[in-house]
């Protein structure tokens, strides 16, 4: 049985799950950190896009929409709006023709599976309420993860 001699630093730990992510065949990574401002959405779609566009370009405006809701519902609702706080993205391109995109906050999270359906009764006519609705439509896989404070999103192109 092996034993490590250590317990590997972060750093260590981060470089042993990006080498195991490129041998599972991932052909680009992107990580950025955000602070918790509306006005800092777009700047990161657009950069996340212009990658989009060469590689999933029939998906485009699907997948343009679903980081934009995520991104918006981590600002809004896991961030309290509060500008000191940041809101994480990852953008992976895998091999096979797929993208995964990767939004985490620091709130508490909710439990998906408590919203209403947007598409019924006194909820056809609220202004607001159709985001996770709507990824979840758009996209091919979605997962939450830290009991709602982490969403994945994955679309097939």
């Amino acid at each position: 049985m092996y034993l490590p001699s250590k317990t590997p630093t972060p750093a260590e730990t981060k470089s042993t799950r990006s080498r195991r992510a490129a041998s599972s065949g991932f052909t680009l990574k992107m990580e950025v950190t955000i602070p918790a401002r509306i006005e800092s959405i777009s700047p990161l779609v657009e950069s996340v896009m212009a990658v989009v566009r060469t590689q999933a370009r029939a998906k485009e405006l699907e997948i343009e929409t679903a980081l934009r809701e995520a991104l918006a519902n981590a600002i809004k609702h896991g961030c309290s709006g509060d500008p000191s706080k940041f809101v994480q993205c990852q953008v992976v391109f895998e091999e096979g023709s797929s993208v995964l995109l990767v939004v985490s906050d620091p709130g508490a999270g909710f439990d998906p599976k408590s919203l209403p359906d947007p598409t019924v009764g006194k909820q056809l006519y609220k202004t607001h309420g159709r985001g996770i609705y709507l990824i979840n439509h758009l996209m091919d896989e979605v997962r939450f993860k830290r009991r709602g404070a982490e969403i994945h999103m994955r679309s097939h192109f």
